[in-house]
Formats: structure tokens, C-alpha cells, sequence
């Protein structure tokens, strides 16, 4: 391959010089040096939809948006900023130190609560981001590194790696699974709080959503509707199965390794293995196993597909919450 040539990442591990089938899904390099897919990348569809939710909530919040943009030149900035946002040298007595020389009106509380709320949006915005950088990067590791050094003439077959390039590769892949699950999270709090939205600035309140989780999904009015995140159905039972694994009970492999077919001296395939998993999502266990290995998964022939149909549940479930507030507005 060409030094100068444009490098695709394909998802069997082997790059390639343009797609060689028009059906599989190839990662290109974008001009800022990040790895998007071919098709089913729904990020600026998601950007799209959580910046109408920012001036829904504004306009719901403070009456309408000309009221909100009406007080911005008024605004002092530690408003949006403190306790939020690094550029903020403001400390929590600083902060509410503030607040106490504030004027006693609405505008300033409402403004208050507002950016609270726009905080869980930037989040969903911002982890959805995450979720696609630690995707290609993913592949570009799979694709690009050399997973054992120095490299060795290998015969003819079918054989595993552990190095530090494929702890890398899990690390990527786990924390992949972590951040969609917070997603889950986000969403919850969103649609939480867009459906208690406060109405009365008295004084600065507390966010309705504030340490709700996933878990708390029954208290929003679309809880379990089909297509959503919060459909009850293995695909979302598969993202909370590996997160809670993770975080709770250990590694997805307790030797983690990449697998590399070797063919006339080269390597044509490179791939991860992922657990079983039964019909409901969860893993398939026996007394304390619960990492099975039978149906030989490989997670970097599929993974662009999870991403992808989480996109399209997380934009769904983001439209729900458009709707929302433009009904209220009505």
C-alpha cells in the first residue's frame, strides 16, 4: 500500500486502498484526523435535534426565545459558566457569594436553571462525540497497529495476540460500552426533567432529573416505546449487560487477546471475540461462568451496527423530547 494513498479501515482489521464491497461499512479519515464510518453515522442528525432542544428549553423557560435573548446582554457571564465550564475560575464560595449579590428577579434564576438544562444536552451532544472518536479509533488500532512487536514471520493458520496494543484495543471497546450506557443515563435525566420542567423562579431551583439514572426510566411518560432507548428489548439489555460487567464483575475475556488468520504469509483477518449472549441480551451463564465463547462473536464485524442503531434510538427518543416541549409551548 502506498505511503501516499487514502487508507480505508475495514472491519475484518485489514486496510485497503478504496472499499472493495459497497455493502460492508469502511472508516474514512475526516480533515480534523477522526475515523467516521461509510454509512450509518448519525452524529449531526443528533446535533441537530439537541441544538432545537436548547432553544425549545430556552423559549419554554424564560416565555419565549426573544425574552431569553433579550436578557443575554444583561447577563453576567459566571451565570453560564461556574461550576460548569473550566474556563471559570470561580470557586463554589465565589459562586454563591454571587448569586447573593444578584438582584432578587426571576430572569437571573430562570437563566440559572436554563444552562442546569442545557447542561444535560451538551452531554448527550458531547458523549455521542465520544462514543464515535473512541469507535474509529478503535478500528484504527485494529487496522493500522502493529499488535505484537517486532513483527515475525508467522506460519500458515489461526492464532492469538497479547500485548499492550491489545489491551488497548479492550480498553477502547469497553469504554465504548460504558459511554453508551451513560447515554442511557443522559437521556433518562433529559426526558425527566423536560417533562418537570420548573415554571416558578422564586429562587434558584433544583433540577427534577438530579441523581436519576437509567434505572428511573418508569417515570417518563414514553418509557418502553418501541424504538427508543427506553424500549425494553435485548439490544438495550446487551449495552447495560456489558457496562455492568465492566464496572462490576471484570474483564470481557480473562486473557484478553485479538485473533490473526495468517494465509500465504499474510495476515488476511484480524478480529476480537465478544461473550454469548442468550435471546434476552444477557450473558449465557453456568453457576459462576458467565464468559462463553461458543458462537465465536466477532464485535469488530458488528460494532458499527450497534453504534449506529443506538443513533437512531437515542435520535428518536431526543425527537420525543422536542415534541414534548413544543407541546407544552403550545
Amino acid at each position: 500500500m502506498s505511503s501516499n494513498s487514502v487508507i480505508f479501515l475495514s472491519l475484518n482489521g485489514i486496510p485497503v486502498e478504496k472499499p472493495l464491497d459497497p455493502a460492508l461499512v469502511y472508516f474514512q479519515r475526516d480533515p480534523q484526523g477522526a475515523w467516521y464510518p461509510s454509512r450509518g453515522n448519525h452524529l449531526y442528525e443528533i446535533d441537530h435535534v439537541c441544538v432545537e432542544i436548547h432553544d425549545a428549553l430556552a423559549a419554554k423557560i424564560f416565555g419565549s426565545i426573544k425574552a431569553y435573548h433579550d436578557f443575554l446582554p444583561t447577563s453576567p457571564e459566571f451565570i453560564a459558566t461556574a461550576g460548569m465550564n473550566s474556563e471559570s475560575p470561580v470557586s463554589k464560595d465565589l459562586f454563591a457569594q454571587s448569586l447573593k449579590k444578584l438582584p432578587d428577579q426571576n430572569p437571573a434564576n430562570q437563566a440559572l436553571y436554563l444552562y442546569d438544562c442545557r447542561k444535560l444536552v451538551s452531554s448527550v451532544q458531547e458523549c455521542s462525540k465520544e462514543v464515535m472518536q473512541l469507535q474509529g479509533e478503535f478500528y484504527q488500532t485494529l487496522n493500522l497497529e502493529e499488535l505484537f512487536f517486532p513483527p515475525v514471520q508467522e506460519e500458515d493458520g489461526l492464532r492469538y495476540i497479547t500485548s499492550p496494543i491489545v489491551t488497548k484495543l479492550f480498553a477502547l471497546l469497553g469504554f465504548l460500552y460504558i459511554r453508551l450506557h451513560s447515554l442511557l443515563d443522559y437521556a433518562t435525566k433529559l426526558s425527566i426533567e423536560v417533562e418537570n420542567l420548573k415554571s416558578v423562579f422564586d429562587n434558584y431551583p433544583r433540577l427534577a432529573s438530579k441523581n436519576s439514572l437509567f434505572s428511573d426510566r418508569k417515570k417518563v411518560s414514553w418509557n418502553g416505546k418501541a424504538g427508543t432507548l427506553f424500549e425494553k428489548c435485548p439490544f438495550i439489555t446487551e449495552i447495560e449487560t456489558i457496562r455492568n460487567h465492566l464496572i462490576h464483575d471484570g474483564l470481557l475475556d480473562d486473557l484478553p487477546k485479538a485473533y490473526r488468520v495468517i494465509s500465504n504469509g499474510s495476515c488476511v483477518e484480524k478480529y476480537v471475540l465478544f461473550p454469548d449472549r442468550g435471546e434476552e441480551g444477557r450473558f449465557e451463564a453456568f453457576k459462576n461462568r458467565s464468559l462463553f465463547y461458543g458462537k465465536e462473536d466477532k464485535i469488530n464485524l458488528r460494532l458499527p451496527a450497534v453504534t449506529s442503531e443506538f443513533q437512531v434510538r437515542l435520535l428518536k427518543t431526543l425527537e420525543l423530547i422536542k415534541q414534548s416541549l413544543d407541546e407544552n409551548e403550545a
